[in-house]
């Protein structure tokens, strides 16, 4: 593939390594490549890929390029580096892929993929055998695969058991043990499932034939099979054959029963690979999809765990030539999300806008985004605290937090142009709610729409009260809003002595700004972000919390002006009221009679004189 060129470390202290390093980069060739970094102990630390490797690694080593803790602790690491040239971008790529798998190492984007997937083989000798496998014999047979799911690979298989009857033995059915008459029929053939090749009474041109129709099958060419078939039963009609036309057109009949259940888009769509990516903070996922005449004949998807902070291109790309590897795809149009940059010599990539292309990137993407919550759930379930520890962990370096977070209280107003102001508290343990926790204010000394003020009173009575009865505090408090209620909060902790000793920020609406206290530039998480999401749902709890509570407390407040303000007539009495005639308007119509059934003879008197005094 290349040539391989490395220089023998002999550096003893800091400086001389670092002068052999400067110059060993120097003269790097602008060629394309793959570079290995080693440790003092000749240990393989990084391989990469390069279009000029001199370009590339020289990038290392400048520090204004140093965005990256990650990449920092990786340079001070390296004492050398070695280098394979080759012809092309696209073979550096795939050098750089089976160097990783095969030294694993420790900075490099880790794939997570260790499952052992079963194959159809069809094996290399007379009369071959079709049957699953999950081992590799390299003796000429052909292997269609793998398939990720059992289901998919054995409903292939029945199929092909019901269109054709092939031999299950091990027999050698040789020309000369044939002839020799060395084998009897045995019972596969008196139950119909086998037509005795091993007797002589199926050719071998027959059943050479079967199998490469089984080839086109696997394949998903299912269209193509059905149309020799057609032909062929066009010939029986001819020949006035109609019990063998019989058997064919049944077998025309399964397959298109089988591919009108497996078309998912158009037809037309014909060998095609569909990648897509999912990243989160720590790990990308791809799914791969491969369609051949509409249908999706194979699926799968793999994690690949950053090191480096790579971006979502470098994991696709990597993701794709390790994929197309494994599945031997030869497909020449790759559906993507985006653009990439690394030319794959005969393949055209695109992006679709529209149409069943779009759908089928659409339906990668959600395989990704399935696999992505499957594995967390699972994480959550395995190892509950892990789970909990590594998101809080996220949520203290997102947030620029002192400590973990696993204290949470979130604060919203609300109010109806300016009448029942409320508030409500929402509180996260761990990660997760704890609604017993959860807490409703009424803002008792605030008058009107002002909600800088109401988030003054509530975080001042929430605070004071927690000292006063020394509760434990929280470790982050998040406020829903933007500058103007953080600002507002800062006030009530500044009079409580608790600016600095507790965490808070504010999210505001509209873009899901981050606002940190003494600071007007919000931050931006990203949405795929477990802080976000956290944040998020903390704040949509609260929310939630607090409507209910104002449209109870507005409710009553409706009742007490409207019914309770006649004497005589409770809360109470005003429930029933409104319970048995569903609104105050059937109450003003309705009889006395009607309402004596409610609520007795005197309340029902008092009423009619209130609504009718001319009566």
């Amino acid at each position: 593939m290349g040539h391989f060129y490395s220089v023998e470390l002999i550096a003893i202290n800091t400086l001389e390594k670092s002068e052999y390093i400067q110059n060993l980069v120097r003269t790097l060739p602008d060629n394309p490549g793959v570079y290995q970094y080693y440790d003092a102990e000749q240990k393989i630390i990084y391989v990469g890929k390069a279009k000029n490797l001199k370009k590339r690694v020289s990038s290392y080593f400048n520090k204004d390029q140093y965005e990256n803790g990650k990449t920092q602790v990786l340079v001070k690491k390296i004492s050398d580096i070695k280098y394979i040239i080759v012809d092309s971008e696209i073979d550096a790529l795939l050098l750089e892929n089976n160097l990783i798998k095969k030294y694993q190492p420790r900075y490099n984007v880790m794939l997570k993929d260790d499952k052992t997937y079963p194959w159809i083989c069809i094996t290399n000798e007379p009369f071959p055998r079709v049957f699953s496998t999950r081992h590799l014999v390299k003796d000429g047979s052909h292997y269609f695969g793998p398939y990720t799911s059992v289901k998919v690979m054995n409903t292939v298989l029945d199929l092909i058991r019901k269109l054709y009857k092939l031999r299950n033995c091990n027999l050698k059915l040789t020309e000369e043990n044939i002839k020799s008459n060395k084998f009897k029929v045995c019972l596969e053939f008196h139950l119909g499932n086998c037509k005795a090749p091993c007797v002589g009474k199926e050719k071998e041109v027959e059943y050479n034939q079967t199998i490469s129709e089984i080839k086109e099958i696997i394949k998903g060419n299912i269209a193509s099979v059905a149309r020799q078939l057609k032909v062929f039963l066009q010939q029986c009609v001819d020949k006035l054959e109609f019990e063998k036309a019989q058997l064919v057109k049944e077998k025309i009949d399964l397959l298109e029963k089988f591919q009108s259940k497996s078309t998912v888009v158009s037809p037309a769509i014909h060998n095609v690979d569909v990648f897509s990516i999912i990243t989160d903070e720590k790990s990308g996922y791809v799914n791969f999809l491969k369609v051949v005449n509409g249908a999706i004949i194979q699926g799968h998807t793999i994690e690949l765990k950053k090191k480096l902070d790579e971006t979502d291109e470098e994991l696709l790309t990597l993701a794709i030539a390790e994929l197309r590897e494994r599945f031997h795809s030869d497909s020449k149009e790759v559906i993507v999300p985006f653009i990439i940059e690394t030319e794959f010599p005969g393949i055209e990539f695109s992006v679709p806008q529209r149409g069943d292309k779009k759908h089928l990137l659409e339906l990668s993407s959600r395989n990704a985004d399935y696999y992505r919550k499957d594995k967390l759930k699972q994480e959550s379930l395995v190892d509950p605290e892990r789970h909990t520890k590594r998101i809080l962990e996220q949520m203290k370096k997102d947030l620029h937090l002192s400590e973990e977070p696993r204290h949470i209280e979130c604060f919203d107003n609300s109010n109806f142009q300016g009448v029942y102001p409320v508030a409500a508290m929402t509180v996260f343990k761990d990660a997760k709610p704890s609604k017993k926790d959860y807490r409703h204010f009424n803002i008792k000394t605030v008058e009107g729409p002002d909600d800088f003020a109401s988030m003054e009173e509530i975080i001042y009575r929430r605070y004071k009260r927690v000292l006063d009865e020394n509760q434990p505090l929280p470790q982050l408090i998040v406020i829903d809003g933007g500058k103007g209620q953080l600002s507002a909060a800062m006030g009530s902790l500044e009079k409580l002595g608790l600016r600095g000793k507790v965490g808070i920020i504010g999210i505001a609406k509209r873009l899901e700004e981050i606002y940190f206290p003494g600071d007007s530039i919000p931050i931006y998480l990203d949405k795929r972000s477990e802080t976000l999401k956290i944040i998020q749902q903390i704040r949509d709890e609260a929310h939630r919390f607090g409507i209910t509570h104002h449209r109870s407390r507005r409710d009553k407040g409706t009742l007490k002006t409207e019914l309770t303000e006649i004497k005589g007539i409770s809360t109470t009495t005003a429930q029933k009221l409104l319970s048995h005639f569903r609104s105050v308007k059937n109450i003003k119509v309705a009889t006395e009679d009607e309402l004596i059934e409610v609520i007795g003879k005197s309340k029902a008197k008092l009423l009619v004189e209130h609504y009718n005094p001319s009566a």
